[in-house]
């Protein structure tokens, strides 16, 4: 079967910020990365590159860092309230340490990882820019399985909102 749109896809893979440099991520066949095609789950260039393999075909591609999680944005780092970190009447110094990457939430309740840069008397300085931006990515891997998604899958891919027939009746599945 060929990958294509709404293909449940397992692969493997060895992901580097650098041609021949260090690995960074890896899904070996034991646990494996496994995403529904065409429902926005994985980065676009990413499903671009594994559009028409097949199970069992190796690949290989380069993701320039514009098409992956883009270049750091300085409005990305700031200083928030030392307040907001305070549990029980306390600043929180336990999860709240330079270098350490805490779960917060904006305004709207998306959830965002934010690395704790400094900590000063009055606030704490952090970096919403994913951990990737300004990295190339480069990616190796095989297929190991592509099959059609059930409609729970694709239901559930589309957060709920698929019709589940998906035969033209969910805008998402088109």
């Amino acid at each position: 079967m060929t990958i294509s749109k709404n293909k449940m896809v397992s692969v493997t893979y060895i992901l580097r910020t650098e041609e021949n440099g260090e690995i960074v991520e890896q899904a070996v066949k034991e646990t494996p990365l496994t995403f529904i095609c065409g429902t926005g789950q994985m980065l676009e260039k990413f499903e671009e590159n594994l559009l028409n393999l097949n199970q069992g075909d190796n690949f290989k591609f380069k993701i320039e860092c514009e098409e992956a999680y883009g270049q750091s944005r300085e409005d990305a780092v700031v200083d928030l309230p030392k307040d907001i970190f305070v549990v029980e009447g306390k600043f929180d110094d336990e999860i709240i340490k330079v270098g350490e990457v805490v779960p917060m939430q904006d305004a709207s309740g998306n959830r965002l990882p934010g690395l704790v840069l400094e900590i000063a008397d009055e606030t704490v300085k952090m970096d919403f820019n994913h951990p990737m931006a300004d990295d190339d990515l480069y990616f190796e891997g095989e297929v190991i399985e592509v099959r059609d998604a059930t409609a729970e899958e694709l239901s559930a891919a589309h957060g709920g909102g698929c019709s589940g027939d998906c035969g033209g009746g969910c805008s998402s599945c088109d």
